[in-house]
């Protein structure tokens, strides 16, 4: 199964899309991994949900995938963003990410969510299981939104937001 950053290897504005998204998403996981490692019920779900709802709008803002963005298109490129969304399935693209969306795409790693929860009551072993499960699941759902941005983008022949990189050299 190919990485985000494997899918975006012929644009390398899309790739620069991935590797900005990329550090976003481990900053965000490691947070939620912290979080799950403290055995306060309930509180690994909130900073979860808390995670997923700054990191998934500023991934799809990346990929020109906001809101925002997409009423800024042309109404024959919006069409094509929006079917290209439908075919790829995505309920996280073009859309005001809403407490409820986040659960429903939480959904999809609910198990490793409970394992999280069950593991984080064993005194030490069980933290740091519950933690690397925090990370994992942020990181696996945020990976697999990225993958469904680039292929919205491409299926929709949509261009990528394009960052200015400062260039490092001297003058002399």
């Amino acid at each position: 199964m190919p990485t985000a950053l494997n899918m975006a290897l012929d644009d390398p504005h899309m790739q620069a899309a991935v590797k900005r998204s990329s550090k976003l998403l481990h900053k965000r996981a490691l947070l939620a991994g912290a979080a799950s490692a403290i055995p306060v019920p309930g509180l690994d779900w909130a900073v979860d949900a808390a995670m997923l709802s700054k990191l998934i709008p500023e991934i799809n803002k990346e990929f020109g995938l906001t809101p925002q963005q997409l009423d800024s298109l042309n109404p024959k490129k919006r069409e094509q963003v929006q079917k290209a969304v439908t075919m790829v399935g995505s309920v996280l693209i073009g859309k005001v990410i809403s407490r409820e969306l986040v659960i429903k795409a939480a959904t999809t790693i609910g198990m490793r969510l409970t394992t999280k929860q069950l593991a984080k009551y064993v005194p030490f072993a069980g933290q740091i299981v519950a933690a690397t499960v925090g990370y994992a699941a942020i990181r696996y759902l945020g990976e697999e939104h990225m993958k469904d941005c680039i292929r919205v983008a491409q299926k929709a022949e949509l261009d990528v937001p394009k960052v200015d990189i400062p260039r490092l050299g001297y003058s002399g």
